[in-house]
């Protein structure tokens, strides 16, 4: 039986979480950035699998659902945000191969 942890209580759980999306947010400006440039989204693809490993790390060990403490919420939202990171930071990624074709061509 799990026991539920008040919502202000810091936890190992909800502090990765946390530490997760963090990076997952930073990935996702990092990929918006380089997709307005079209290029430099190897930053954006990395943070983002940073941040979605975590995520899933997270919610791989939670023991409980949304309330106990383990941050499981979280750990999806991290593993969301990381992998929209990632798609952003592959979506620039092609976007400056196709214009290096173009300039090169």
């Amino acid at each position: 039986m799990t026991l539920a942890v008040a919502a202000y209580e810091m936890t190992a759980g909800r502090a990765w979480s946390l530490v997760g999306a963090a990076i997952g947010i930073v990935g996702v400006v990092l990929g918006v950035l380089a997709v307005r440039r079209g290029r430099g989204g190897v930053a954006a693809v990395g943070a983002g699998a940073v941040g979605a490993v975590i995520g899933l790390l997270v919610v791989l060990m939670a023991e409980g659902g949304p309330g106990t403490g383990y941050g499981i919420v979280g750990g999806y939202l991290s593993l969301l945000v990381g992998l929209a990171a990632a798609g952003l930071g592959g979506l620039a990624m092609r976007k400056g191969v196709r214009a290096g074709a173009r300039r090169a061509g």
